[in-house]
């Protein structure tokens, strides 16, 4: 490890914004914290944003939105921009699941899944990548998950949002590469969250998901924000457009 130094990850100071206080949001929020990063984080629910003021080191910029809403997306990467001076990294981890069969949604859940998995991805991702395009250098960094490419049952709107990320992603860091912005995905496999949790606690779903996985368990978010910090560092400079899986094997099974 000879020559490297504290900051090999090159975000010590770099301005951060995060869409999602909850497990996995909260879990990048925290390892930016760690790495001298300045933090922002938006939810629109400010109790979730209060828990996580618990277990940073340092004080962070709270944003109280609905991300699902272009303008008002619009106006927390705005808020972030004019209270840090720019926004060098955007990561998306806001999220939403409804597991039943196909024929038993009805349209009104399957436009809330769009607009919070979806919208809020690109509404955000737009706004920032109006500053970073300007400023010719950034990172951008989505939450997918396996189900956009898996064809889990029961999760039909949920893995066509995720399938969506990923291609829109991959546009999106092809427009943009010319100006120093890099476009990622991370694509988590069974991870236990806030989002999971209730579910995997009923009817043996923990043990029969473990099974699947061929490193024999369930991940949980501390392990996704390296791959998160990762994408978002120096280091990965000429990394854009990929989606990383974090998922224990699930994949190749």
């Amino acid at each position: 490890m000879s020559g490297i130094g504290t900051d090999w990850l090159g975000l010590n100071g770099a301005r951060v914004l995060i869409a999602g206080a909850g497990g996995l949001g909260g879990a990048c929020a925290r390892a930016f914290d760690s790495v001298g990063a300045r933090v922002a984080v938006a939810d629109r629910d400010p109790d979730h944003l209060a828990i996580l003021s618990e277990g940073l080191n340092q004080d962070f910029l709270r944003v109280v939105a609905d991300l699902t809403d272009p303008e008002r997306a619009a106006a927390a990467v705005s808020e972030v921009a004019a209270a840090f001076g720019s926004v060098d990294v955007l990561v998306h981890a806001v999220g939403i699941n409804v597991r039943k069969p196909v024929l038993d949604f009805g349209p009104d859940e399957w436009r809330r899944i769009q607009r919070v998995n979806l919208d809020s991805a690109f509404w955000l991702s737009q706004a920032a990548g109006r500053i970073m395009t300007r400023q010719g250098s950034g990172r951008i960094v989505i939450i997918s998950s396996v189900s956009g490419l898996l064809a889990h049952a029961n999760h039909a709107p949920y893995a066509a949002t995720k399938g969506a990320i990923n291609q829109m992603m991959r546009v999106v860091a092809r427009e943009w590469a010319p100006y120093g912005v890099t476009v990622n995905a991370v694509a988590p496999g069974y991870i236990e969250t806030e989002l999971t949790k209730a579910y995997l606690d009923k009817d043996g779903h923990r043990e029969a998901l473990s099974e699947m996985v061929p490193a024999g368990r369930l991940g949980n978010p501390d392990e996704l924000s390296g791959p998160v910090l990762f994408l978002a560092s120096k280091q990965a400079s000429f990394v854009t457009g990929h989606v990383l899986y974090v998922d224990g094997g699930r994949t190749l099974v």
